[in-house]
């Protein structure tokens, strides 16, 4: 069937850091009159352009940048439904002066938010309430702005089944769960249990559920919002790697200490002041700052040799570099076990386009190109071209990583703790690789050393209990201390 120029047009730029996401923007921006939305939580806050990546003002070619550079020090991330709310009033208001919207950033829970349907990112008008105790807690929306322990305890105060489902650290979708709550006075577990329901009466009536569903981290719907091209900038993990390592030596030449040591006087200024400071969140846990925390209090101290100094910089620049190196690979995995997930429930794989952006020297014809050339046939309603016959890369990467996504798979959300090493896993996959992990067996090599056992025990089977059971600290258990929830 011949398609249409699409009505209300969005193109939208994904991928990992340093695949060349935001020039890529700005290059289609300037060929089809658009402007750029800011998809990146670090990049919202102001200054700070070396830590945070932003593309420099010289090479924006003059195209306005929005939600870039908008919130101060001393806020805190925004929420998904307050991006999802910005960004929507930034669609419109380019597209009211005949202008294209480009999303580009790589936090991709903010663009899968975007770019399905949310029924609690659109809501104008609040729900009925389930209790009062609803409407009270719907007064006091400021406890999503509190430190991640506070979030979680009030959410398994609400609903402890979406509490045990996520990591104590998983400070998003915490939030993210007590905001369903808080917003339409059910609990988030309740919400996903009843859209199973319908999604199966859909399936045995022969039909698609249709509608705004709120999936258990309330991070997608069926429907996409607008039509959207999506174009995943993407290079190979050897190529990319380098090229981090890279410009991690390149942020230090642009002045990455000077912000470094810009965002520590700021923090000693509000301990000076008596203000707490959640470092937990927000612009302190962005590579490159959270990294040289040890080497900005030695220096602060100035008790520690030029040797220790230069010690401590060398192990926060590697630091810096692995981190950014497993930023990337979970930005690809998401898109890889959630997105591609979601664009096939929404029959809206066809518009996903991987770039092959490993060979910079063949940018222009693999990269740019393609991309200025899929967005004309995009625009004008001409056919696409099948995804997967851009490119090897594309033929391989376009394929989900996993067959479901865990979202989907509540039989799978199985919660334990390791006493041993302090950590906490909330799937099978994850406690299998935390028990096979060296770091495991050498914390319980040195624990039996510690309390005088044999080292070479033979090794204890997983042990599981239901909910509020605990583990006994026997010799038999001790390589498994656990506790897992249903």
């Amino acid at each position: 069937m011949a398609r249409s120029a699409p009505r209300l047009p969005l193109v939208a730029i994904l991928g990992a850091t340093g695949t060349g996401k935001s020039q890529l923007a700005v290059d289609l921006a300037s060929r089809f009159n658009g402007e750029i939305i800011n998809g990146d939580a670090m990049q919202l806050y102001k200054g700070l352009p070396i830590i945070t990546n932003k593309i420099p003002l010289d090479e924006r070619n003059g195209i306005p940048h929005h939600l870039l550079g908008c919130i101060g020090l001393d806020e805190e991330t925004w929420t998904v439904s307050r991006f999802v709310k910005k960004a929507l009033g930034a669609i419109e208001e380019i597209r009211s002066r005949g202008r294209l919207p480009i999303l580009v950033g790589g936090t991709h829970y903010y663009t899968q938010s975007l770019l399905f349907k949310d029924g609690l990112a659109d809501e104008d008008t609040e729900p009925g309430r389930e209790s009062e105790g609803a409407t009270e807690a719907q007064e006091h929306f400021s406890i999503l702005e509190e430190p991640t322990e506070i979030i979680l305890e009030k959410l398994r105060a609400v609903d402890p089944v979406m509490a045990d489902r996520w990591h104590p650290n998983e400070r998003r979708k915490i939030q993210r769960s007590l905001e369903i709550w808080l917003k339409t006075g059910k609990r988030a577990s309740q919400v996903y249990e009843e859209q199973q329901k319908r999604k199966q009466v859909g399936i045995a009536l022969g039909d698609q559920a249709e509608g705004v569903e709120i999936s258990e981290d309330g991070l997608r719907g069926t429907q996409m919002r607008f039509p959207t091209l999506m174009l995943w900038v993407h290079s190979s993990t050897e190529t990319l790697y380098a090229r981090l390592d890279a410009r991690v030596g390149k942020m230090f030449q642009n002045g990455l200490l000077s912000e470094v040591n810009e965002l520590d006087g700021y923090l000693q200024a509000q301990k000076a002041a008596a203000n707490t400071v959640d470092r937990t969140r927000g612009i302190w846990v962005s590579i490159g700052y959270k990294e040289f925390e040890a080497y900005q209090a030695a220096l602060r101290t100035g008790n520690s040799t030029e040797e220790e100094l230069q010690k401590l910089r060398t192990e926060a620049t590697e630091k810096t570099r692995a981190a950014t190196r497993q930023y990337a690979k979970r930005q690809v995995k998401w898109i890889r076990t959630k997105l591609l997930h979601a664009l096939t429930a929404a029959q809206a794989s066809d518009n996903l386009f991987l770039l092959d952006g490993s060979d910079l020297a063949a940018w222009k014809e693999n990269v740019e190109h393609p991309a200025f050339e899929l967005t004309s046939l995009f625009l004008d309603g001409a056919k696409l071209p099948e995804p997967h016959s851009i490119s090897e890369a594309a033929a391989e990467m376009l394929v989900p990583k996993t067959d479901y996504d865990m979202s989907q798979r509540r039989d799978l959300w199985k919660r334990r703790t390791c006493e041993v090493c302090n950590m906490t896993a909330v799937t099978e996959s994850d406690w299998s690789q935390h028990i096979k992990s060296r770091s495991h067996r050498r914390a319980v090599s040195s624990k039996k050393k510690r309390d005088g056992l044999p080292v070479n025990l033979p090794r204890a089977k997983t042990c599981q209990q239901d909910d509020s059971d605990q583990l006994e600290g026997s010799m038999e258990s001790f390589e498994h201390l656990t506790t897992e929830v249903k």
